[in-house]
């Protein structure tokens, strides 16, 4: 089978077309035949993972050694990237009877990868389900990995209607799901991004977005109740003032300074910092079916590649003016 394959950390040039071989489901194993796989933050991360000191790494040094350990720290250990993806089951291993051949499903790998490729297997228990019947193919590929995280990260700080939200980051994977399930639990949102992708934002039904490249929203006298910072853009130092007496200001990438604020925050009442480890459950990609089918969460494409212009898709995203997802549509020849 195709697939595009890595064996040194570097620039997207590394990722190249290759012929590997298929792999056979396990006795509790599907066989996907992906018809679409995505590029987002993790699959940049894990490209470059050798190129990136522990200072410069988005998580604490424990984090860093794990992410090592998993990726490989001189060298790739797993080739082929690609976390989320959107396909047809193929077949089934022995002992399977959730799906059957045939059926078109969605998934997400998280850290295990190798979804740029024609086929992947993954187990039955896994983060995979059926893909939601008004989604293509690559607007299905594309939704797993930043629904899920999103899911886990509202239910960790239990958010209610009518409570006034901001997102620093509204335009990612993350980000842009945690917008729009905000929305759908009757929040008010506030998305924060750069200039190219403020329509994108209030396309997902931001109640108001700022260009952060133009306005400061720690500085505008505007209060929240929550505040999610996707990507470490900020801190709970610089954001205090633009909490709520009991608001609370939530991390999904920290550095230590960031967990001692948490730990500084944790006694009593007021203001808090938290940093949110998020952890995906297979029934939340369940959830996700049912809120995609019913229309409360939408995959916006801003560009679609071929899986043999995996390398371009991944310059497009690092050149920072991408308007939405991008997608990787996998063809397949039948001779593999």
């Amino acid at each position: 089978m195709k697939a595009i394959v890595y064996t040194e950390y570097g620039p997207p040039d590394v990722l190249q077309l290759k012929e590997v071989e298929k792999p056979t489901p396990k006795a509790d194993e599907v066989l996907i035949r992906i018809h679409a796989t995505s590029v987002n933050f993790g699959d940049i991360a894990a490209r470059n993972f050798g190129n990136i000191s522990h200072r410069e790494f988005f998580m604490p040094l424990p984090f860093y050694l794990i992410g090592g350990l998993q990726f490989g720290f001189s060298k790739p250990k797993n080739t082929i990237l690609g976390n989320e993806l959107a396909g047809e089951v193929e077949a089934v291993g022995k002992d399977v009877t959730s799906f059957k051949p045939g059926d078109q499903v969605f998934a997400n790998s998280f850290n295990n990868m190798r979804a740029y490729a024609e086929y992947r297997c993954m187990p039955e228990d896994g983060l995979v389900g059926l893909k939601p019947a008004n989604m293509t193919y690559e607007e299905a590929a594309v939704v797993p990995y930043g629904a899920l995280m999103a899911m886990d990260l509202l239910r960790k700080v239990n958010i209610q209607s009518g409570a006034k939200v901001l997102i620093n980051g509204a335009s990612g994977g993350i980000g842009s799901a945690v917008l729009q399930l905000a929305k759908h639990y009757g929040a008010e949102v506030t998305g924060v991004c750069s200039t190219p992708r403020l329509e994108f934002v209030k396309s997902l039904g931001a109640d108001k977005v700022i260009d952060y490249t133009k306005e400061d929203f720690t500085q505008n006298g505007e209060t929240y109740d929550l505040i999610v910072d996707v990507l470490g853009k900020s801190s709970f130092s610089q954001s205090k003032d633009s909490l709520k007496e009991a608001g609370k200001y939530v991390m999904t990438s920290f550095k230590m300074r960031d967990f001692v604020d948490m730990l500084r925050t944790s006694f009593g009442g007021g203001k808090k910092a938290i940093c949110a480890i998020l952890v995906a459950k297979p029934e939340d990609l369940v959830l996700t079916k049912e809120l995609v089918e019913a229309g409360k969460l939408k995959a916006v494409i801003d560009k679609i590649f071929p899986l043999e212009q995996t390398a371009e898709a991944h310059r497009y995203v690092e050149g920072g003016n991408k308007k939405g997802f991008i997608a990787i549509t996998v063809g397949h020849n039948d001779k593999t």
